[in-house]
């Protein structure tokens, strides 16, 4: 992908203070001046707390750093995470904004609202063991040790205890829940997934009702070797055939590892669900060649999931200066034939990993590891480390709801859909569709362009009030196609093999400013000026303000945002009153 045209590079220094300490870390500086990431976070945070009324921080509250962005134009932007009186708050993340001299010039919040004080723990009633029970009992799997916390969001700022359930019969696969129990009342507060599952509960409902299998089109690797850039070839199922880097461990020996993408490595679950990567399988092989583009061959999928996997390290890298999906310099890791008919592929932040089933035999007949989907997958671990976007809540089938998922699911189409324009793979071409692939009878899972079309899903082309609790891939239409206008614009055109005609909500044009520069004012967004709680308003803002720093706020660039939002209904005038 092209980069964008603006006034100052779009890159930025990232510091994840977890990774690297904070103390002697030097970051970009104009004229020559060192500025320490310390220097940086000790600024943000005495800033906080001297802007009180503006960030919500009160006494007994303490600031940890998660990551600190230099920009160019000489802005920077901390990220924290809040306790209180030592116990983390739910909602209570927040980014400061400060002047390339250091001094105060905003606060993106989570929360809303103050912190009551009289969230302390001598109020809890029930005792964690209780809530370690509760939780279990919930969730069908076994608790790890009760959390005490304070629950800020939605406006609240209750007590609670935060329960990890491993094991979860609720969850797909198996895979552990994040439980928060409230330690006054017992009634449980949230119980949410720490996977982000491609497939929703709702979706293959749908799919079983109408019949309808994803039976993915793998079609026929080309007869013809491409040239490997450092190691092997892979025939995949999804892709063709694809140049592998891989690690050479003897004189006829290669590993599917991948040393200059930091260590990136693809495993085999065996059709367990192993507790952690090490414990997966290695892919090896004696010539530098895998897979044979069909099922027959185990290391087909894991063909795809590398190549998936390099594929959206690099547009992160190459596009945005991003390393690793973490930014700490961190490799991806996959497996594949993940559990016994896992009917679904997801990212796990617990493992830092990519899990693939092998499908159920029904409604998903093949691996679930088309380009698009591990790019949509990837980029929920993107989303992960930084504004962490979560639902509003999680009914007891496991549908999510709320448009800060809603907006989850949209980051993750809208650059999974960029990473493959960004490959080009003419096997797996280009577009705004995502699922492509899956072999549907609507012919794509879903579409940025006209996000209505999708009814399976029943996803929306624009917002309403009634979006505020819709199910996520549903709602996740609103940005998304907030995002292709930004990008192509309104109305009927050709891209690639695919026909477009995008609507606005009130008929009157939308103008485009092209893929790159909306990927740029996304990203930036996403990492500066989003929070767990952003909703489609504050994306909208978001959004804005990083076409400023981008662009400036007289630019045509800048006024595109503005007007691709108001094409789906989503303006100043009608922001919902009441938002935590």
């Amino acid at each position: 992908m092209r980069r964008p045209h603006i006034r100052a590079l779009a890159l930025a220094v990232a510091v994840t203070t977890a990774a690297t300490g904070l103390a002697g870390t030097a970051v970009a500086a104009p004229a020559g001046q060192r500025v320490t990431a310390a220097s940086v976070v000790g600024a943000a945070r005495t800033a906080a707390f001297a802007h009180a009324g503006a960030t919500g921080v009160a006494p007994g509250d303490e600031l940890h750093a998660l990551d600190v962005l230099i920009d160019p134009e000489g802005a920077r932007h901390v990220r924290f995470a809040r306790t209180r009186l030592g116990m983390p708050v739910l909602g209570g993340d927040l980014v400061v904004h400060l002047t390339e001299r250091l001094g105060y010039a905003g606060v993106t919040r989570a929360a809303g609202h103050r912190v009551a004080a009289t969230a302390t723990a001598s109020r809890a009633r029930l005792t964690a063991g209780e809530a370690e029970r509760k939780a279990a009992a919930l969730a069908e799997g076994e608790a790890g040790p009760a959390e005490l916390v304070v629950d800020a969001r939605e406006g609240a700022s209750a007590l609670a205890y935060r329960v990890r359930v491993g094991g979860s019969a609720t969850t797909e696969a198996g895979g552990s829940r994040t439980v928060v129990v409230d330690a006054v009342t017992g009634e449980v507060r949230s119980d949410t997934p720490d996977s982000d599952e491609f497939l929703s509960p709702h979706l293959i409902d749908a799919l079983r009702e109408r019949g309808e299998t994803v039976d993915p089109e793998t079609g026929t690797a080309p007869t013809t070797a491409l040239a490997a850039t450092a190691g092997g070839t892979g025939r995949s199922l999804f892709a063709g055939k694809v140049a592998l880097t891989t690690t050479r461990t003897g004189a006829h020996g290669y590993l599917l590892k991948d040393p200059t993408r930091w260590g990136t490595e693809t495993r085999d679950a065996g059709g367990r669900e192993p507790e952690n990567f090490a414990r997966g399988k290695k892919f090896t092989s004696s010539t530098d060649k895998w897979g044979n583009g069909t099922l027959s061959s185990r290391a087909s999928a894991a063909v795809d999931a590398q190549y998936g996997v390099a594929e959206t390290l690099d547009f992160y890298k190459e596009t945005f200066g991003r390393k690793g999906i973490a930014g700490n310099g961190k490799g991806a890791r996959a497996m594949v034939h993940f559990g016994d008919k896992v009917a679904n592929a997801f990212w796990d932040p617990a493992c830092g990993c990519m899990l693939y089933g092998d499908g159920d035999g029904r409604e998903i007949r093949k691996p679930l590891v088309v380009l698009d989907v591990t790019g949509h997958e990837l980029t929920h671990g993107v989303v992960d480390a930084t504004a962490a976007l979560e639902p509003t809540r999680v009914d007891e089938d496991g549908n999510q709801y709320g448009e800060a998922g809603s907006l989850n699911e949209s980051l993750a189409d809208i650059f999974g859909s960029a990473v493959e324009f960004s490959a080009a793979n003419p096997k797996n071409p280009p577009n705004y569709l995502v699922g492509e692939k899956l072999g549907l009878d609507q012919k794509f899972l879903r579409r940025l362009d006209k996000p209505s079309l999708d009814v399976l899903e029943g996803a929306v082309d624009y917002w309403s009030p009634a979006v505020r609790d819709a199910e996520v891939h549903a709602g996740s239409g609103v940005s998304s196609h907030a995002y292709y206008l930004l990008a192509e614009g309104s109305g009927r055109k050709r891209i690639g093999a695919v026909t477009y005609d995008s609507p606005t909500v009130d008929g009157l044009p939308a103008r485009g400013i092209g893929r790159a520069k909306a990927i740029a004012v996304y990203y930036r967004a996403l990492t500066r000026y989003m929070v767990s709680t952003t909703d489609f308003h504050g994306a909208r803002t978001a959004t804005l303000k990083a076409a400023k720093d981008l662009y400036g706020a007289g630019s045509a660039e800048y006024k595109a945002v503005d007007r691709s939002w108001a094409a789906v209904d989503v303006t100043a005038a009608n922001t919902p009153a009441a938002r935590h």
